[in-house]
This record gives C-alpha cells, structure tokens and sequence, in this order.
C-alpha cells in the first residue's frame, strides 16, 4: 500500500483528499494534515464581514466528513518538512511519514510588509480568513456607529484581487442598506495597473465594466498604488506612474478599511530547500509535481506561478477556486495513472497504476 498525505484542508486539500480517496483503491491510506478542525469557504468572507453571513453558515467540521470517506484527519500544524525521509514534523512533537505529499496549504499573508496593516496589531481588516472576517464585521459595526471615509484594496505584490472588488461593492451595498452611503466617501486602492486587470492582464472587457461599475456606485479609486505604511485613521500611498516613478504621495483617512496583503508560502514548505521559489511556493511541473522531489505534488495557492506581465508596482497572478479545483484533479491523475510522470522522471515503467502500484522510491 501507498500513503499519501494532503497538507491542509483548504478549497485544495478537500477536493483533493476526495477525489484521491475515490480513485485509489482501498488499500493505499489517505491522510490530511491540518492545523484546524474545520473547513471554512473564504469566498463567503467579504459576507461575514459585514453581517449577511455568520461562522456557522460558511464553515462545518472535517472529522466527520472525512471520516465518513475513508480518510484519516490529523489536526495539527506542521512545523518541518523533511523531504530526503518522506516525513513530517508535528508541533506536538510527533511525526508522520508519507508516501506521497500534496502540499495545498494555502499560503502566509504578509501584513508584516507593509508597517501598521492587518487585523493583529495593526489598522486595517482581512477578508483571509473566518477569524478576520468576523473582526473585520466588529470594526464595520463602529463604522456604523460613526461614519467616515473607507479604504478598500489590496496591497503590492497581493495576488487575489477578486475579493477586493466584490468586498467594496458588497460594503456599498450594504451601506445604502442602512441610509449611510452618503455620510461614507469610498476610496479604492489596488496595485494593479488598471481596474479590472485583476492580475491576469484584464479578462475581456473587465477594464471598462468594472470601472463603469465602480463611477456608478460613486468609488474613486487609484492604481499603480504601493501602500508604504498606515497608522491609526491614514493611509500612506504612493502612486507610480507606468515608468515606475513616484507620480503623487496620497494621504487616505479613513474610518475604516480592508487591505488584502502580499502572500508568500507558510513556514514549513518555503523552508524546504530547492523545492519553492524566493516567495516560497512550490515549484511544480506539468503533472503538479516539484521537479526536485518527484513524489512531492501541489494545488492551490501553495503553487508558484509567475506574474503575468510586469507592472510599475508588483502584482501576482490569481488562483481562482476552480483553478484550485482543476489542480487536484490533476494531481489526482497523475496519482492514479503514474506511468507518464514516472517514465519521465526515472525511465521505470511501472505495469500497473498507483491503484495497485507498490511505495514510491
């Protein structure tokens, strides 16, 4: 028998333990590690944050959904992987070795480079996680309480812009709701070169939609933006023009504000050496594979992917939730079928897929 290990248990890692579980036969073992003990839909964050949605409506325990499909669940963080020993380091101090790994832990936001951002000692919210929604929601209650101009985006080298416009718009809405709109002045700030480039370079007129939308709904905005520091109640942002020089240093008050950070790859994966790039995500082949450790596979936002173009301010490339689907199930094929991926990494050809195949060398 083989085992294989999911490393987190993310909009990657359920779809991947499912689907792995259904094409392996029975006598290879499925694991998924995780540091927590349920599942959360971060799509329905931006809802939490401003009270259309709660935890229990976006979250539901992993134990007993896995349990259910066969798949053993193990809630702890991971804080070492060894790859030469196929093997993973517990906080707890226990260990789990594997067969095969596919890492799809997401990634580590990195509020920590731009000086007074994020929900954790800093002055601005997320819509990242559960948690920083619902803090987010606590600080759009003040709001409420006492009206003032917002700031909402995403912060240079962020990936994810998708949230961002749907938490702006759904903040509006949510706003004329309650007949304050008018007393609340919106002001979006975004890195990307243009509305709507979303770091894809634009997805067909995603330019001109998307800014008609935003002058509709009476948002302002600036682009080419680089949040260099915030403090309690403003924002600092410089402007670049498509030079990369320094057009205009802007000054944002608000009252409050949601800035979606840079990523780089959690602790335990961006320290494995040769396997990420220098933001620390897993560099993969066509079959979801690191090129280095060959029964190493990954999906999701853990994976490396360059950005599209270069832009005055840096701008990743996004991974969209289906994205991150398609990449599980490619990773699940090439489990299943290993034979191409396997010739070409060492010339065996095994006769028979992973299905009944023997432990990965």
């Amino acid at each position: 028998m083989a085992h294989i290990v999911i490393l987190g248990a993310g909009i990657g890692g359920m779809p991947a333990a499912y689907e792995v579980r259904q094409e392996l036969g029975k006598e290879h073992k499925v694991t998924v590690v995780t540091a927590d003990t349920y599942f959360q839909f971060i799509p329905s964050n931006p809802w939490v944050a401003v009270g259309w949605r709660n935890r229990d409506d976006i979250t539901f325990p992993l134990a007993p959904y896995l349990e259910r499909k066969g798949i053993d669940l193990i809630t702890q963080r991971v804080d070492k992987i060894n790859p030469k020993e196929n093997r993973l380091e517990l906080a707890n101090g226990e260990s789990v070795t594997y067969d095969y790994l596919i890492i799809t832990t997401g990634a580590k936001l990195m509020f920590s480079e731009v000086e007074g951002s994020g929900p954790h000692g800093g002055y601005t919210q997320s819509v990242c996680t559960v948690d920083h929604a619902e803090h987010a929601y606590e600080d759009y209650k003040k709001l409420l309480d006492n009206p003032g101009p917002v700031v909402i985006g995403a912060m240079a080298g962020a990936s994810c812009y998708g949230p961002a416009y749907e938490h702006v718009f759904i903040l509006d809405t949510a706003l004329r709701k309650k007949k304050l709109r008018q007393k609340v002045p919106i002001t979006f700030v975004t890195p990307e070169p243009y509305i709507g480039h979303l770091g894809l370079g634009g997805v067909g007129d995603s330019n001109g939609m998307l800014e008609s939308e935003l002058r509709s709904h009476d948002i302002k905005w600036i682009t080419n933006a680089k949040t260099t520091k915030v403090e309690d109640g403003m924002m600092y942002v410089d402007e670049y023009d498509r030079n990369g020089e320094v057009i205009h240093k802007h000054e944002l008050p608000f009252k409050h504000s949601m800035m979606l950070p840079a990523f780089k790859g959690v602790d335990c994966v961006a320290n494995v050496e040769e396997m990420c790039n220098p933001r620390g995500f897993v560099k993969i082949d066509e079959f979801q594979r690191n090129p280095v450790y060959k029964n190493i596979f990954s999906a999701g936002v853990a994976v490396a992917i360059p950005p599209v173009e270069k832009t005055p301010v840096a701008v990743g490339a996004p991974k969209t939730g289906y994205m991150i689907e398609s990449m599980a199930s490619q990773t699940t094929r090439a489990l299943g079928r290993p034979s191409a991926w396997l010739t070409l990494a060492t010339g065996a050809r095994p006769s028979s897929p992973c299905r009944k195949s023997p432990r990965a060398t």
